[in-house]
């Protein structure tokens, strides 16, 4: 079955050739021009069509601010979103990471790219969806692969899907230093724009979920000039 995509886009003319080249490409896309239509779509009954895998949010809308949407969106399910921002709006690109945004794309862009990204969005989610459901623990720190969660002393931390993925592949690989561009090579699938320092984003937020101390991080640690490693032992019995 076509995985499903909805666009939020109020550019009738963009919106109109991304489900095009979509749907050729084996999606089943769908578009919204407002950001309330785009929300109330999301959250559509089973009745009214099937659910939707991914949504591709442009950022300008003309109802509500495409970040305010990004919360809404996050604040309810953890639906990939793949965000559309203006070419060097860095903090909207920030801001919308920190609010929950998977991933991000400049405009104008390649929809080549845009396919790559959005595949690679999706196929974390089948790979989780696949996963035995083993659970790793670190001391007060569990991270469960069949439900995608990350606890601390029992407790669910909120972090996105992307940052469970950066989260698992840091915690794969205790006691390794591993670069950005490897913990995007690990996470994506592949190497896209390996200059981004959106890991760094999501590392943030991470230490700000998991952390005791969030300034002085004793799960995630920092090597300068060579990436993260995560700790093998990080709290006292």
């Amino acid at each position: 079955m076509a995985e499903t995509v909805l666009i939020i886009d109020d550019d009738t003319r963009l919106a109109g050739m991304l489900c095009d080249y979509l749907n050729r490409a084996g999606f089943q896309a769908e578009a919204r021009h407002t950001a309330l239509a785009g929300l109330e779509a999301a959250q559509r009954p089973p009745s009214a069509g099937p659910p939707f895998d991914a949504v591709i949010l442009d950022l300008m809308l003309p109802d509500l601010d495409g970040l305010e949407v990004c919360r809404r969106l996050r604040a309810r399910s953890d639906l990939p979103i793949l965000m559309l921002t203006a070419r060097g709006e860095d903090t909207d690109r920030i801001v919308g990471l920190e609010l929950g945004a998977d991933d991000y794309l400049p405009k104008p862009f390649n929809p080549r790219e845009l396919q790559a990204r959005l595949n690679a969005i999706l196929r974390r989610r089948r790979g989780a969806a696949e996963s035995a459901g083993a659970v790793l623990r670190f001391g007060r720190l569990e991270i469960d692969e069949g439900s995608r969660a990350a606890r601390i002393d029992g407790e669910t931390r909120a972090i996105t899907g992307y940052q469970f993925d950066l989260l698992l592949a840091l915690a794969r690989h205790p006691g390794r230093v591993l670069s950005r561009e490897k913990l995007m090579d690990l996470t994506r699938g592949e190497t896209l724009e390996a200059y981004d320092r959106s890991v760094d984003v999501h590392i943030s937020r991470l230490r700000a979920a998991l952390e005791d101390d969030p300034a002085h991080p004793r799960r995630i640690i920092t090597v300068r000039g060579a990436g993260y490693v995560f700790a093998r032992s990080q709290d006292q019995a």
